[in-house]
């Protein structure tokens, strides 16, 4: 898989939603410093937890570092991740890249998870994917991937065929968007559906506790964190949710 920076950009759908430009001059966000293997080591449920993670862009993190290795080397977590920059879960390529209906196919179906969490795409937002409804079945064929509500019960079915293990999605922190916003709504009512877990940093991440400087420090654009804004900021919030999840089941 081919490493790609991410920039902020002022054009619209397309450059947001590819994210494949390479940063000319390093974010302090990412100083060696922040490194995941140099990250102090915690002591939690999680160590020993097999969890898979399939997503795009913030998943896939800077340099291919997210929050996933964060949980891996801080947590002990076991991870098999399948992420790709500038990918959508609805049926449809983007320059040719592969969205999540499409690419979970290919996540190792021995992997023997405790967990699989999929990734609230912001290139579904971006590039406005029509949401679709909720759907009364339960099969694979029952759902329209060309839609963000019938590619999202098709992950959670085939996650479900394939694992047989416990589903969540997360969500993106806030940001200015109308569009994810019904998203997340939508997700909500999925939620009901299939009794999955929602990691709700959309809702639950407060952006504006931070002070200016943590933010430049914290975020390379409204939504991609940097190596130390997934240190600092989203690995511990999405750590304690998945440890009240483990610690209750």
């Amino acid at each position: 898989m081919k490493k790609y920076w991410l920039i902020p950009l002022t054009a619209a759908a397309v450059g947001a939603a590819l994210g494949f430009y390479k940063v000319k001059k390093k974010h302090p966000g990412d100083a060696e410093m922040y490194a995941p293997e140099l990250a102090e080591k915690k002591e939690s449920i999680l160590a020993g937890k097999k969890i898979m993670f399939l997503g795009s862009s913030v998943t896939y993190g800077r340099d291919d570092v997210s929050f996933v290795e964060y949980l891996q080397n801080q947590y002990g977590v076991i991870v098999a991740k399948e992420a790709l920059s500038g990918t959508t879960l609805v049926n449809k390529k983007i320059f040719g890249r592969r969205p999540y209906v499409d690419r979970i196919k290919d996540m190792d179906k021995d992997f023997e998870a405790d967990l699989f969490i999929c990734q609230l795409s912001t290139n579904d937002a971006t590039t406005k994917q029509p949401l679709g409804e909720v759907s009364e079945g339960y099969a694979l064929e029952d759902f329209d991937t060309s839609t963000i509500a019938g590619a999202i019960e098709y992950i959670i079915a085939y996650a479900k065929n394939t694992w047989n293990c416990p589903i969540m999605f997360y969500t993106n922190g806030k940001y200015e968007s109308e569009h994810y916003q019904k998203m997340t709504e939508l997700l909500a009512k999925i939620k009901e559906k299939w009794d999955i877990g929602i990691i709700d940093l959309w809702n639950e991440l407060n952006v504006s506790s931070l002070s200016k400087q943590q933010y430049q420090l914290y975020m390379i654009d409204k939504i991609h964190p940097s190596l130390c804004g997934y240190r600092d900021f989203w690995t511990p919030f999405i750590a304690r949710k998945l440890e009240a999840f483990f610690e209750n089941r």
